[in-house]
This record gives C-alpha cells, structure tokens and sequence, in this order.
C-alpha cells in the first residue's frame, strides 16, 4: 500500500485548520458560518447533531462543492466558513482537504468531531428518524 489512512490524515492535519470545540461553540452563532455534517444519516438519527447544522453525506461532499455538478448544493457558494465535523475528526479532516483542493479557500474542522462537541456538553438536536411511504 502506498499510503494508508494514517498517511492521508497526515497530509490533511498538515494542510488544514481545525478548530476545538470551544472556539466552534463561539463560531456558532455566528451568520457567516456554516457547520457541515458530513456523518451518515445513521449515526445523525442514533448520535443527534449540532443545532442548525447542515447534512452533507461525505460521499457526496464532492458532488455538493462542484458549482458543475447535477448535484451541486448552493449552500456551498454562499461565500460563508464552513465548519466541517464528523463522529471524531478523521472524516472533516480528509474532507477539508478536498473542500480546499476544490476551490473552497474558508474552511476548518472540528478537532474531535462531534464527539468532542456533545463531551463538552455543547447542544445537541435530535434528527427525526426519517420514514419510507
């Protein structure tokens, strides 16, 4: 294997802010910010998630960013921070490094994800349980 996970985390926790969850508690209330969720549906319904935040599934993060893509989401070019988060920080770490290599130049993470945000005993809102029919 050329480079495994620990590598490419690496590379991106190099590259990239992140912020600890007392600095993203400040930024939350802030209009220019956007947190981006980019854990599983699943884990949102089981865990909860950070009041207001945008879903953006990581595997479509790419598809989301791209202004081109059929799938392009214009949240993405409000021009705002994005405040990536996962279950711990290894997901948003990879993926603002993505977010940047695309063209998106303010973004962070969060360190520890939304792990280290319900810890610290940050709000957390409740995700319906989304039901087919």
């Amino acid at each position: 294997m050329k480079k495994g996970y620990k590598d490419l985390l690496a590379e991106a926790e190099a590259l990239v802010e992140a912020v600890d969850a007392s600095e993203a508690a400040r930024l939350h209330s802030a209009s220019n910010v956007v947190f981006v969720d980019l854990r599983d549906p699943r884990e949102r319904e089981r865990e909860g998630t950070i009041p207001e935040a945008f879903s953006c599934p990581r595997g479509m993060l790419e598809f989301w960013i791209d202004p081109e893509s059929p799938y392009h989401k214009p949240v993405f070019a409000e021009g705002k921070l994005f405040l990536f988060f996962c279950a711990s920080g290894w997901r948003s770490a990879l993926a603002t490094k993505t977010a940047l290599e695309m063209g998106l130049e303010n973004v962070c993470h969060l360190e520890g994800g939304f792990s280290a945000w319900r810890d610290r005993g940050l709000p957390v809102e409740t995700v319906m349980v989304k039901t087919k029919g």
